[in-house]
């Protein structure tokens, strides 16, 4: 993306803080609007086309919140980034639940300010090519059924939609809860094939026996118990889309039929001589890890390339957690229908609790989670006493036993960094210097870690 195509305007009641950034901006070919006021800066966004916003949080006029919601308004698909002082970076976390993109802190790192500019103009692209992709297959399905605004489930939109219309054999890999059916269903529904249902076939549920029979149908009297004559899932399938999942537990025998069936397009039925040709678009999906069980002589190398042509990689939901208050608002509103209970939703602690989980079932445990809060919650809005009390033990025992992997390397190492610093703030009394030397760390390095981790020094002296 050109630069000088991409608009940032910039709202705070301080010159030389505008003077600053400005300077900087232009010097990489960036159009810059500035505003001294939260009321001049909507009055440019009404007039102008802006592509990026940076709002100072505390203003004489109106609050970064309030530019923000302003905004919103305005254009909604404006990203607004906040800018605040390390004492406001709480508020401003909070502000991010309203919709912003992301907050900076004073002083401004101004090479962290370019990489948030660069995130944000490759999320802009993301989203603008999601929404034509979005209004060409609009009539064929609605790709709303996806929930999310994370930059992660924008990329996993984007290739679904992309590849939707050719003959790809796709792969959906990720771990067990994250959604890889639905997206399984959004490629079918968006396909020529649509008109058509998506057949589908878990092969983590069936016997290896049944499992063959299941994908290939069989003959009358080809084994015990087969009276009749049964059509397969891939004759089902014909002229449509065959989803498989878990495919990664199959036995060699079924993957050596599988792969000519993706080969050649034919196959005999168990127990049959009669060779059948099909027309199927093959989706597969696994949590497994494929290239380690060829590594095992598991599973076969040429069946891995055969479904393989295109990967879409699901992230796990403590990837995507800019996603959770989204989830959480469409299954409280799905559940207290269902259950014919008025709730107007979660409580600030409920929200950040969720939001500090790791959820090892993915987006399948939130919803078995909320839907039990709903039915036992006593009044109208879901608190923490609502929550599973397990989720703070699995959370605590995670971060600090090395033996569990259940929560994933950068999130373990967080939050172990997390309580670290927390406790030498406690013991210094809220001394960042101090409390930098007793972890071995520059004061500047602690800085940059608390902004990360969100850590909020209440005890600073």
């Amino acid at each position: 993306m050109n630069t000088s195509d991409f608009s940032i305007l910039l709202i705070d009641d301080e010159p030389a803080q505008i003077t600053s950034i400005k300077a900087f901006l232009k010097r990489r070919n960036f159009t810059v609007y500035s505003a001294l006021s939260g009321e001049a800066g909507l009055d440019i966004v009404r007039t102008k086309h802006i592509d990026l916003v940076f709002s100072d949080f505390r203003m004489p006029d109106l609050s970064g919140k309030e530019v923000l919601s302003s905004i919103k308004k305005i254009n909604p698909n404006i990203p607004v980034v906040i800018i605040t002082a390390f004492s406001d970076t709480k508020d401003a976390v909070a502000v991010m639940k309203d919709g912003a993109y992301d907050y900076l802190s004073k002083p401004v790192d101004l090479d962290e300010l370019e990489l948030l500019i660069k995130r944000v103009q490759e999320w802009t692209y993301l989203k603008s090519e999601n929404e034509l992709l979005k209004e060409q297959l609009q009539e064929k399905y609605k790709f709303n059924t996806i929930i999310s605004q994370s930059k992660e489930m924008e990329e996993v939109i984007n290739t679904a939609g992309r590849v939707a219309n050719s003959k790809a054999t796709v792969l959906i890999r990720g771990e067990s809860g994250t959604g890889k059916e639905l997206i399984a269903k959004v490629v079918h529904q968006a396909s020529p094939r649509n008109h058509k249902p998506l057949i589908t076939v878990n092969c983590a549920a069936l016997s290896e026996s049944l499992l063959e029979s299941e994908l290939f149908g069989h003959e009358k009297g080809s084994f015990t118990g087969a009276s009749a004559q049964r059509i397969g899932r891939f004759e089902q399938a014909d002229g449509a889309t065959l989803f498989i999942d878990e495919i990664g537990d199959i036995s060699p025998q079924t993957q050596v039929k599988l792969l000519r069936v993706l080969q050649f397009g034919e196959f005999e039925r168990v127990g049959g001589s009669k060779t059948i040709k099909v027309d199927v678009r093959v989706i597969t999906a696994t949590n497994r890890n494929l290239e380690e069980l060829i590594q095992q002589g598991i599973f076969r190398e040429d069946l891995f390339y055969r479904i393989n042509v295109v990967t879409i990689l699901l992230p796990p939901l403590r990837d995507r957690k800019t996603d959770i208050p989204l989830l959480v608002d469409h299954f409280i509103k799905k559940y207290a229908e269902e259950n014919a209970r008025k709730m107007e939703g979660i409580s600030k602690e409920g929200l950040d609790t969720l939001m500090q989980y790791p959820f090892p079932g993915n987006i399948r445990e939130l919803e078995n989670i909320i839907e039990r809060a709903v039915i036992m919650a006593r009044g109208s809005t879901i608190t923490t006493t609502d929550l599973p009390k397990t989720m703070y033990d699995m959370t605590e025992r995670e971060t600090f036993n090395p033996y569990d992997f259940s929560m994933n390397f950068s999130d373990k190492v967080a939050g172990f960094e997390e309580e670290m610093i927390k406790k030498a703030l406690e013991l210094k009394a809220g001394n960042q210097s101090q409390a930098a030397k007793i972890l071995g760390i520059t004061e500047r390095h602690l800085r940059s870690k608390m902004q990360k981790l969100g850590i909020i020094n209440d005890k600073r002296p």
